[in-house]
């Protein structure tokens, strides 16, 4: 990318304009100016008042029917997501493994789902499952299947023409503008392989998603049987960042399907405020002419807060107090201070919030934990160690921030011990959020959206950086339609390393990420912009609630179980319109979608109009 070069002069303008600033923040905090973040829209509930999922889960009637085959490595696949998948929508299920005994009678079941490829290990059954469709259920194939004698008995009801035994490569996935929240375009698949059956479909199949290209696989579709329906996922992989394709599709078997989500977005700083980040300024020097401290302060930061001011979004910064990675000393206090009251100060009188990330950039682990060649990290010789250094931080945080309280830890390069994650519940209560990130691997703390059982919020962030690649992208896409969430981080020191883009220049990277958070608000204009602890409120409400759902002439009633003070839900509406609402509000989001946020424990949603049931 081509950059004009910056004037001589700007690197002194720069120095002066540091001294400037540092000036303003020193009368602000002479003059009384309180950091204070702005009151929180959702507060945390007590730990009295709320559940864990598998809590709640045990109040769920079972509803739905998940097929799998032990013997089956594709469905196997899926199953490492299903199970959560439907705890996460609240749907009750009771799993069986065809392999080990005979499918049980579907008597009492809404709905079935098969995560098996092969279809031989059903043998006949395959027939039974059809006159079930014919006489009104509904059945998913949640895994690709595979072209064998037994699935050839249902390509017909399926909507299949014709189909191969050739699997068909899948490297994007185009949505269907009304299926899904950012459908209406194509999405990158990466490391995308031969995974999809290769079929043709008939008109009465509805297809919801396919590879894109000329001569596009289909990946989602429906086709009614009789007084039911089949619905056909047809990716061939199931990954935790593909969870909302599979929600999605599961949401189109019943007329009405509901389920509650989290309804909030929150962007984290990582490393915000902190002593100048380290690292290797040539790109800065190269585009502006400017020092790691001049380039933060005269350019990032202004930028930073104009992206939020256009985007409504209100950062949650994490403090570092040192960058020094000893462990060993007892921890000393940081003297340079005016770095930290300025841009936090900055943060909160912008809405922000303020949290934890680390006495320094050192996780909290003992020896016992080995970082290897994965990590350039020391650990803590013990316990008392790890809680000297939090002590310090608190003490530092509270002392430049008076008026800001502190919930959310946000663990260095989100690793966390298990004696790490005790100490924080045994001698932290003030923590009442763990933000960490959604995805495993490099000894990263691991998490799902909920509370854990000593109450403490798991709050997972889901996307990162500003490179934004197409993996990136589809996980933002896939859990705006899964939880309704969008949980992305930064880390300032993003601009001084290559591999997270630093040779593109920050011109490039604003751009893409000026460029996602259009596409998030534009795919999810209702979406509230939220604080890492407002945020948390929300998780706490989503993890315990309950819903039934239950149709009755011209209307839809949901009843709420665990219910607080609010809540939200994404609605589809599969064959009616909604007038009407009692109890909540809906806000519509494509043609048969909608998010309802319920004031009352009972919605009733009144019907327009009917159409022929899907």
């Amino acid at each position: 990318m081509a950059h004009r070069k910056a004037p001589r002069f700007l690197g002194l303008l720069g120095v002066g304009t540091v001294f400037l600033l540092m000036g303003l923040a020193l009368f602000a905090e002479r003059s009384g100016i309180r950091a204070d973040s702005a009151d929180a829209a959702l507060p945390l509930l007590d730990a009295a008042q709320v559940q864990t999922a598998a809590q709640a889960m045990e109040q769920v009637p079972v509803s739905c029917l998940l097929l799998y085959s032990s013997a089956d490595p594709v469905g196997m696949e899926e199953m490492t997501q299903l199970p959560q998948i439907f705890q996460d929508m609240k749907v009750g299920f009771c799993a069986v493994d065809v392999s080990a005994r005979p499918m049980p009678e579907l008597t009492g079941y809404r709905t079935v789902v098969v995560s098996i490829s092969d279809l031989s290990v059903l043998g006949e059954e395959v027939l039974t499952l059809a006159d079930w469709v014919r006489d009104g259920g509904r059945v998913m194939f949640a895994a690709a299947l595979q072209k064998e004698p037994c699935s050839m008995l249902l390509e017909q009801k399926l909507g299949i023409l014709s189909s191969s035994y050739d699997c068909a490569q899948v490297d994007a996935v185009r949505v269907r503008e009304d299926f899904m929240l950012g459908g209406g375009r194509t999405y990158g698949v990466m490391d995308g392989f031969e995974s999809a059956w290769e079929v043709e479909l008939g008109a009465r199949a509805e297809v919801f998603a396919d590879s894109g290209g000329e001569d596009p696989v289909p990946l989602i579709w429906r086709t009614p049987y009789g007084a039911g329906c089949f619905v056909v996922v047809n990716l061939g992989f199931c990954e935790k960042a593909y969870r909302g394709f599979y929600a999605a599709a599961y949401s189109l078997l019943e007329p009405v399907c509901a389920w509650p989500v989290i309804d909030g977005a929150a962007f984290y700083i990582d490393d915000f405020p902190s002593p100048v980040p380290e690292g290797d300024g040539a790109y800065l020097r190269r585009d502006y002419g400017a020092t790691i401290e001049e380039f933060y302060t005269n350019v990032w930061w202004p930028d930073m807060l104009a992206m939020a001011e256009r985007c409504g979004v209100r950062y949650t910064g994490v403090i570092i107090e040192t960058y020094e990675d000893d462990t060993v000393s007892p921890p000393l206090r940081q003297t340079d201070t005016e770095r930290f009251r300025y841009f936090g100060g900055m943060l909160l009188r912008a809405g922000g919030e303020l949290g934890w990330h680390g006495y320094n950039h050192q996780p909290l682990c003992l020896p016992d934990t080995d970082y290897g060649e994965i990590l350039p990290y020391h650990p803590w010789p013990d316990a008392d160690a790890m809680e000297a250094s939090l002590r310090e931080l608190d003490a530092f945080a509270r002392a430049q921030f008076p008026d800001s309280a502190m919930s959310v830890y946000v663990p260095p390069s989100n690793v966390l011990s298990p004696a790490g994650r005790a100490l924080l519940a045994e001698r932290f209560p003030a923590v009442r959020t763990i933000a960490s990130s959604y995805f495993g691997g490099e000894l990263a703390y691991e998490q799902e959206f909920g509370v854990a059982a000593d109450g403490i919020v798991e709050q997972p962030r889901v996307t990162s950086g500003a490179l934004l690649d197409d993996y990136t992208r589809m996980t933002a896409l896939s859990e705006l339609n899964l939880h309704f969430v969008s949980n992305h981080f930064l880390h300032p020191d993003d601009l001084l390393d290559e591999d997270r883009g630093a040779a593109l220049g920050w011109e490039e990277l604003k751009g893409r990420l000026d460029g996602f958070l259009d596409w998030l608000y534009a795919s999810a204009p209702p979406l509230r912009r939220m604080t890492g602890s407002e945020l948390s409120g929300a998780v706490q409400r989503y993890a315990q609630l309950t819903v039934e759902t239950e149709r009755s002439g011209a209307a839809v009633t949901l009843r709420l179980g665990n219910f607080v003070d609010e809540a939200s839900l994404l609605v589809r509406l599969n064959d009616c319109r909604p007038g009407e609402v009692r109890g909540g509000s809906l806000i519509r989001l494509t043609d048969t979608l909608y998010l309802l946020r319920a004031q009352s424990g009972t919605v009733t949603i009144l019907l327009e109009k009917e159409d022929a049931a899907p």
